[in-house]
């Protein structure tokens, strides 16, 4: 079985360092399904966001998740103490012992934690079933040196994943056979509850108060009450493991749990992730730790029409994004041989295209597809033609993707949605002073934090790769489009050269709206370095590598912005418009970091030494993938002061996609 990642308890409580409890809370976990639900906590137990919980199901996946049962609290009762295996904070702070806490945590097809006293070890472990919204949890006894009570009290929500609950006398129950049903008034769906072996004592109770630290410090709502409607109970005396079952869905859910077998899943979760593995040609373990990681993010999208193939954004918060889908597309995918699943992403997305767009987004509620975006249907073409020459599928791609490509082309040339057109120098142009269309969108009372309109770098970048990538596509193909293409191809070059290169700075500028040209100091650049057709020539390519490393690289990705600028934000922390202030104004985001090793790599010549500087400058975030964060996955984004503390969502698709992309171009 591959070990994802492993904490171990190492580091004791020092002067002015964290405690073991701290340490423990401040890391994070996550198992998630094909129907983008997903259950998440923390390595002490102790829930601290509005969005951790032991179970998070979909009747609609992946949209419309609900926080069906958001913790269990486990007690243990012998002759000489009382145990809390459960780790909660209420405000006001509880007087509850915080023992034992857990000598290790691990993750591999579940997460693991290791408990040992003078009366009994355990090992909890926690599996979430691959195409159900269904978890196990199974407690192992052993080491039993006299007999106790064991018991497992339900803590349940039936809420949606981005609000609270607050006590109120909405929840009912019922039975199926020997699984509790617990329904809310208004929530749909149901929540079934059971364990062969133990018995259930009905006793309701509100448990108020819950205080969830993350939520606090993000300036949002952090209180929290949850229901439980009794405890299930088992005198132990002897090695015995326990199972304890949690489904989220219709009536007929129960039925389909009756024939569970936990050994069955973890057999299955193991299969996956071997089957997962077969297309990887390296043996490497890091690398296989990387794409188990991408593929938490790989769901099914269910429509009316079919079961399509698409890719989340990141947990614990987003939907699937069409720019965030094809910027990680290679590193998820493409990496991994997982070519079907590839093709299917891309109709998936080229299936909702609208006047010529690709959606940036699909609506939280199925509310449908969103289009407020200007390079998603250029990510769109990049990943279409890395799928082309990875997979050599010419019929997909030429019957189903191409005319897709050629839409988007033609609509960008005659314009298209929010302003966006080709102009007469041959760039791409849109947008207004009022819209954000670029990945850097943060606004606080619609207005923009980071205006960037007009004529864009990495957009203009995208535009020259698609261009470029279809001359090529037709040389051999088609003589007049060949040449259409390789003509546009050299006009959009030098136009580029013209409007971008910043010759005293020696560097490109951000954003042309007009005759303002945007010399802000911004990681964007380094797309027209690191894209396949680069449109600066090799002087000014090792220019924009030299800035970006010097100005903006960090030991997890690339600042959004020069510290020497006055509008530099170091730390992303606050209330929600301080955060979304920093957001774009000097946060690190760790995809940047995937563009920027294979600029500095192709400066380089991919020479030996650029190779080993390129693997010392991934380290620090190969240690964060294994122990820091969320183990076992890479953080949104991270301060861009030191020492860059992880923020924003704790697991994000492009980040881990992009670092394994990385990680395979150093080692090619």
């Amino acid at each position: 079985m591959l070990q994802i990642a492993e904490v171990v308890d190492k580091v004791k409580q020092k002067p002015g360092g964290l405690s073991k409890y701290e340490q423990l809370v401040e890391t994070e976990w996550l198992l998630s399904n094909k129907r983008g639900s997903f259950s998440c906590g923390t390595a002490a137990g102790c829930n601290t966001r509005r969005y951790h919980a032991l179970l998070i199901g979909s009747l609609t996946p992946p949209a419309q998740r609900t926080v069906a049962l958001s913790a269990c609290a486990e007690t243990i009762h012998t002759p000489k103490h009382s145990y809390n295996l459960s780790h909660f904070e209420f405000e006001p702070p509880s007087s509850e012992l915080l023992e034992p806490l857990p000598v290790s945590f691990s993750k591999d097809a579940g997460v693991h934690f290791e408990y040992s006293t003078e009366s009994f070890n355990l090992t909890k472990s926690i599996y979430l079933l691959p195409e159900s919204d269904i978890v196990a949890i199974c407690y192992d006894f052993t080491g039993i040196e006299e007999e106790f009570e064991f018991t497992i009290r339900p803590l349940v929500a039936m809420r949606d994943y981005h609000s609270l609950k607050r006590a109120s006398d909405e929840f009912f129950l019922e039975w199926f056979d020997e699984f509790l049903a617990v329904r809310s008034r208004y929530q749909q769906g149901q929540l079934f509850l059971s364990s062969e072996e133990m018995a259930f004592v009905e006793e309701k109770q509100w448990w108020n108060n819950f205080s969830y630290r993350q939520e606090k410090q993000r300036g949002y709502d952090y209180k929290e009450d949850l229901f439980s409607p009794g405890v299930f109970r088992r005198t132990i005396d002897g090695r015995l493991r326990i199972v304890f079952w949690a489904g989220f869905g219709t009536p007929a859910l129960p039925q389909k749990m009756t024939a569970l077998d936990v050994d069955v899943i973890v057999d299955d979760i193991k299969l996956r992730q071997k089957q997962l593995l077969s297309g990887l040609k390296s043996k490497d373990h890091i690398t296989q730790s990387l794409a188990v990681s991408s593929d938490e993010f790989v769901i099914d999208r269910h429509a009316e029409r079919a079961k399509t193939k698409s890719i989340l954004a990141g947990f614990p918060w987003f939907m699937d994004w069409g720019r965030d889908a094809f910027i990680a597309f290679e590193g998820l995918l493409l990496c991994s041989g997982r070519y079907e699943d590839a093709a299917s992403v891309l109709l998936n997305f080229s299936y909702h295209a609208d006047e010529g767009m690709i959606p940036n987004c699909f609506g939280e509620g199925n509310s449908g597809a969103q289009f407020n975006s200007i390079d998603s249907s250029l990510w769109f073409i990049h990943a279409a033609f890395k799928y082309y020459k990875a997979s050599g599928d010419v019929r997909t791609f030429s019957s189903r993707l191409m005319p897709v490509v050629r839409w988007i082309i033609d609509s960008y040339c005659k314009g298209a949605k929010f302003g966006i057109k080709m102009d007469n120098d041959g760039l791409i142009t849109g947008g207004s002073a009022q819209t954000q269309l670029t990945w850097m969108d943060s606004k606080i009372d619609d207005t923009p934090v980071t205006p960037r309109f007009g004529k864009v770098v990495e957009v203009n970048a995208l535009w020259y790769n698609a261009i470029c990538n279809c001359a090529e596509f037709y040389r051999a193909k088609d003589v007049v489009n060949g040449r259409q293409f390789s003509e546009m191809a050299d006009r959009i070059a030098n136009s580029f050269r013209t409007c971008f290169w910043y010759e005293k700075g020696q560097y490109l500028y951000d954003c042309v709206t007009g005759d303002f040209k945007d010399a802000s100091i911004r990681p964007n650049q380094i797309f027209a370095v690191s894209l396949p057709f680069s449109p600066l020539n090799a002087q000014q390519q090792k220019a924009v590598v030299d800035c970006v490393e010097k100005e903006l690289l960090t030991p997890f990705g690339l600042r959004t912005l020069s510290p020497k600028d006055s509008r530099y934000k170091g730390r992303y922390e606050g209330d929600v418009r301080q955060r979304d202030i920093a957001y774009h104004q000097g946060t690190v985001w760790p995809w940047l970091m995937g563009a920027f090793i294979e600029a500095y790599l192709k400066v380089n010549d991919f020479s030996k030494p650029s190779r080993k500087q390129s693997l010392l400058m991934l380290k620090p975030l190969l240690r964060h993938f294994k122990n820091d964060g969320c183990v076992g996955s890479v953080s949104e984004i991270f301060d861009g002061d030191e020492p860059h503390k992880s923020r924003g969502a704790f697991a994000q698709a492009w980040s881990v996609a992009e670092l394994l992309r990385a990680y395979l171009l150093i080692h090619s």
